[in-house]
């Protein structure tokens, strides 16, 4: 008896060694690959800086040519690409666990469509003015997001005791649709000018000139990342049906609303910063399930990291392909990204 509980032991501690050399090996490499990505890119673009001018203690900042390109031109972008595709990688994969739908993306709730409403009617209204010393557009974008969780939240719980998911997909997806109207109607009665700046916006585009958007941003996708530090097991145990969770002894009720809030939170505080950026939210789950395995312990850190790579990669590739223009990132996302899913589904078994 005594030999078959030690042998019990014995195995579980191996399991437990094994699961943290896979989970270390696997983070480091995409955190590896996501730092690489993010100290390349302020170096590449249409005018070449040298990593040892920009950092040459012997020139003043005001002097230093190569220091300002990199400090106030390029950081601010790849700091903002990398909180925006981290943040719509990580909501994507909570929010296809908590649906149950491989097809889930940060936008289906209706978050994205009701973040670009509120942005569009800054813009072809002409409100500049800064909110609490943001710019408007970032602020109207948020509170749009926020109207849009509220009503999808409330049409979720309506004569439910619980948090209908069914309810929930169904009523982001029609909330999308109506925005979507709503938007283009909008666009209808805008002159050019606007339509046009309002259609580059809606496109996605990380032309961050300051700190400043990050720095606001940064508490509110702080509150979504410690929220969803604390999901991955429950959200194993969602996968296989509410009641087989609860049996296991998951809060089900207060699983789904945490990982329903702080998904919407993410992709609110992204689209705000970055605009509706597409395909980083689907893909990038099915890539690193595709790579690592389902077991969203690991999937969800690992889609972080290469979330945030990605979307820095691909905004190098906007502001250099077709230099001096710049092409909105939200086009590169759909243009690499599609083709590579593709082709990975297609090699791996």
């Amino acid at each position: 008896m005594l030999r078959v509980i030690h042998s019990i032991r014995l195995a579980t501690k191996t399991r437990c060694l094994d699961f943290r050399w896979r989970f270390g090996l696997i983070q480091l490499t995409f955190g590896v690959l996501a730092l690489t990505v993010c100290i390349v890119a302020p170096l590449v673009g249409p005018v070449p800086i040298s990593f040892n001018a920009v950092f040459n203690s012997s020139l003043p900042f005001s002097d230093n040519v190569d220091a300002q390109i990199f400090f106030i031109a390029r950081l601010p972008r790849v700091l903002a690409g990398a909180l925006v595709g981290g943040a719509l990688a990580a909501a994507g994969v909570v929010l296809q666990a908590l649906l149950r739908n491989p097809l889930a993306t940060p936008f289906t709730l209706g978050v994205s469509a009701g973040a670009s409403l509120g942005a569009m009617l800054v813009l072809i209204l002409g409100l500049p003015v800064p909110i609490i010393g943001i710019a408007a557009v970032p602020v109207a974008s948020f509170v749009g997001s926020l109207g849009a969780v509220s009503i999808v939240y409330a049409l979720a719980r309506f004569r439910y005791q619980g948090l209908s998911t069914n309810v929930l997909l169904l009523a982001g997806v029609t909330l999308n649709s109506i925005f979507s109207a709503i938007i283009l109607f909008v666009q209808y009665l805008a002159d050019y000018t606007q339509s046009f700046q309002a259609i580059r916006w809606l496109m996605g585009n990380l032309d961050v000139s300051s700190y400043t958007p990050i720095l606001y941003a940064l508490p509110l996708l702080t509150i979504a990342f410690i929220a969803f530090a604390s999901l991955p097991r429950s959200l194993n145990l969602l996968t296989l049906g509410p009641k087989s969770a609860a049996a296991r002894g998951v809060n089900v009720l207060q699983t789904q609303r945490l990982a329903f809030f702080s998904a919407s939170l993410a992709t609110g505080a992204a689209v705000s910063l970055g605009g509706p950026i597409g395909f980083i939210g689907i893909i990038i789950p099915h890539v690193v399930r595709l790579l690592v395995g389902a077991d969203h312990r690991i999937v969800l850190p690992a889609a972080t990291l290469l979330g945030a790579a990605f979307l820095v990669a691909c905004d190098v590739v906007a502001r250099t392909f077709m230099s001096p223009m710049e092409l909105p990132v939200g086009i590169i996302t759909a243009m690499l990204g599609g083709p590579f899913f593709l082709w990975l589904l297609t090699r791996t078994r």
